[in-house]
């Protein structure tokens, strides 16, 4: 009997380490993927500000370059996460997906407040109408947490019962 409880018991802390493991994954995924977006386009498309714009034009490439490297390794480190999961057949779409919309949204609400309004370290744009920017761009990470907020709440209540159609769960 004491041999089942622990087969049961490892089978459920399993579980849970596998549902962590696509929670993180999909969060650095939308972290490294939102931070790659906002430094391709604002960054270097728009010219719209740098990663660190209270010194030179040549120190805020170079923070847009170390900025670049954050944003790589943490999609990478994400995928690689990923590919795990997936030669496991432990992959759960929905909380992965939950995990990318956290990442980008949390992400993008730090920069919005933190980076753009208490650390000053630039702005979303340098315009004298900036509310409007901070608006659209705080509003939008709002959406995208109460978003993945949602498809986590729908993950917990996700059977572990691999859906034989797909092979996802």
């Amino acid at each position: 009997m004491t041999h089942v409880t622990n087969v049961a018991a490892v089978k459920r802390h399993t579980n849970t380490s596998y549902r962590q493991r696509n929670l993180w994954s999909g969060f650095l995924f939308g972290l490294g993927l939102v931070a790659f977006i906002d430094e391709t386009v604002f960054h270097q498309l728009l010219h719209w500000h740098h990663f660190y714009d209270k010194s030179t034009t040549d120190i805020g490439l170079v923070s847009d370059g170390l900025f670049h490297a954050f944003s790589w390794f943490a999609t990478i480190g994400g995928l690689f996460m990923l590919a795990d999961l997936k030669r496991r057949s432990e992959w759960q779409i929905k909380r992965w997906w939950s995990g990318i919309l956290l990442g980008a949204g949390i992400f993008q609400l730090y920069d919005g407040i933190i980076q753009h309004k208490i650390m000053r370290i630039h702005q979303i744009r340098y315009v004298d109408n900036v509310i409007i920017y901070d608006i659209v761009w705080n509003g939008l990470a709002l959406i995208l947490i109460f978003i993945g907020l949602y498809f986590l709440k729908q993950s917990r209540h996700s059977p572990f019962k691999k859906d034989e159609t797909n092979g996802e769960y």
